[in-house]
C-alpha cells in the first residue's frame, strides 16, 4: 500500500485547484516536426502545493513540463499549441520576456548541474544577472537565505568558496535548488530530481520539497510512485501523450477513474 497524503490535506488542495489555479494549460498539442507528442492537454495546477507528473517512459510528461517555461521553444522542430497561463498571463504572448518566465519558473533537472564555480557563486549568479541585489551585503543575504531554504547552509557555510562540483550528489542537487530559489520564482519544475540520487540523498530532497511547497507551486515529474505518494497532493498520470487522469494523489492511488491509471498503479503496464 502506497503511503498517501491525509484526505484533508487533499481536500484543501482540491479547493485551491478549483477556485485559485496558479498555471493553468489548455488545449496543449506539442509537436516534434511531424510528430505529436502531446493531445489536448488541459489541466489546472494549484499555487503552494506539489503536483506530481506520473507515466511510463516516453508519455509525454516532461514534454509538457518543459512547455511550463517553454524550453522547447531550444528545440527548433518543435510546436507548441493551445494556451497555458501563469496567474492569468499567457507565457505563449509573443511579447512576454522569455528570460523573465525563466526567472519566475525555476529549474531543476534529472542530474544535477552545478555550475564548474564556487558554491556562493552558483547561488549569486541568477540574483546577480537580474539585478536582485544592489549591495555585496544583499547579494550575501540572498545567498545564504537561499541555501538555507535548501536545508544546505549548514553543510557548506564554512566553503562557500569551494567549488559545487566537489560537494556529493544529493548536496549539487540541493544547491542546484538553492540556485533555482535564489531569484524567488513562482514556480519550481523538477524533472525526476531524485532518479540519480541514493535513498538518503532522495529523502533529504523529498523533506525539502515538503518544506518549499508552502512558499512555491511545486510541479515533480517523477518514475516512482511511491515518490509521487510521499510527496504531492495532486497527481497527473499520462500515457502516449494523452493525460488521462488528474486529481487529488489519494484518489488516484486508492481510486483511479480510468482503467489505464488502474492499469499503471497496479503494474500492468509501465
Amino acid at each position: 500500500m502506497l503511503n498517501v497524503t491525509t484526505p484533508e490535506a487533499n481536500r484543501a488542495v482540491t479547493r485551491g485547484n478549483t477556485l485559485d489555479p496558479k498555471v493553468v494549460a489548455k488545449d496543449v498539442n506539442v509537436y516534434y516536426g511531424e510528430k505529436q507528442a502531446l493531445f489536448d492537454v488541459t489541466v489546472n495546477i494549484p499555487d503552494r502545493g506539489v503536483m506530481a507528473f506520473i507515466g511510463p517512459s516516453g508519455c509525454g510528461k516532461s514534454t509538457f513540463l518543459r512547455c511550463i517555461n517553454r524550453m522547447n521553444d531550444t528545440i527548433p522542430i518543435c510546436r507548441v499549441t493551445g494556451k497555458i497561463t501563469i496567474d492569468d498571463e499567457d507565457i505563449y504572448d509573443p511579447a512576454l520576456d522569455v528570460v523573465q518566465l525563466r526567472a519566475r519558473v525555476g529549474m531543476v533537472f534529472q542530474k544535477p548541474n552545478p555550475f564548474p564555480k564556487s558554491i556562493y557563486e552558483n547561488v549569486a549568479y541568477g540574483p546577480r544577472i537580474h539585478g536582485l541585489a544592489a549591495t555585496k551585503a544583499e547579494l550575501d543575504h540572498i545567498v545564504q537565505s537561499s541555501l538555507e531554504k535548501a536545508a544546505l547552509w549548514k553543510e557548506v557555510k564554512d566553503r562557500l568558496n569551494d567549488p559545487g562540483t566537489g560537494l556529493s550528489g544529493g548536496q549539487q542537487q540541493r544547491l542546484c535548488i538553492a540556485r533555482a530559489v535564489a531569484v524567488s520564482p513562482e514556480v519550481i519544475l523538477m524533472d525526476e530530481p531524485c532518479s540519480a540520487l541514493d535513498p538518503i540523498a532522495t529523502a533529504k530532497v523529498e523533506e525539502l520539497i515538503d518544506e518549499l511547497k508552502k512558499n512555491f507551486c511545486i510541479i515533480i515529474v517523477t518514475h516512482s510512485m511511491q515518490q509521487a505518494a510521499r510527496v504531492s497532493q495532486r497527481t497527473a498520470f499520462f500515457h502516449l501523450g494523452v493525460l488521462v487522469e488528474e486529481g487529488a494523489t489519494n484518489d488516484i492511488f486508492t481510486n483511479p477513474k480510468d482503467q489505464r491509471t488502474q492499469d499503471y498503479i497496479t503494474g500492468r503496464f509501465g
